[in-house]
This record gives structure tokens, sequence and C-alpha cells, in this order.
């Protein structure tokens, strides 16, 4: 996964587009470096898998 992709996967998360998107093991590193750049960074939830995957939701509040 490349920073554009993951960039678009999370726009379309933000946007109501897709519920929750899949990020395998393999991707998550250059997944969190765009996801951290983020403004709404707090707004997004990822629900650890095992065997290191993570799946995320957009939330409309953000966690604390």
């Amino acid at each position: 996964m490349d920073k554009e992709q993951a960039f678009r996967m999370l726009e379309s998360l933000k946007n109501r587009e897709v519920e929750e998107i899949f990020v395998a093991r393999q991707d998550f590193m250059n997944f969190r470096e765009v996801l951290v750049k983020r403004d709404d960074f707090k707004h997004f939830r990822g629900i650890a898998q095992r065997g290191g995957d993570v799946i995320y939701q957009y939330m409309d509040d953000p966690r604390s």
C-alpha cells in the first residue's frame, strides 16, 4: 500500500462511502504514517485483529 492509496481509503471512510476499512499487517506502518498526520486523527478507531491486521472505523466524536 502506498501513501496515496492510504489517503484515499481514509477519505472514503471519513466521507461515509464505506463503513470500515481493513488494513493488513504488512501495510500497517505505511498506513499509520498517513493516518497520524491527519487533523481528524482522533476520529478514527482502529480495532486490532488476530495476526496484526486492523479494522478502522470513523467516529463522529473524537476519542479522548
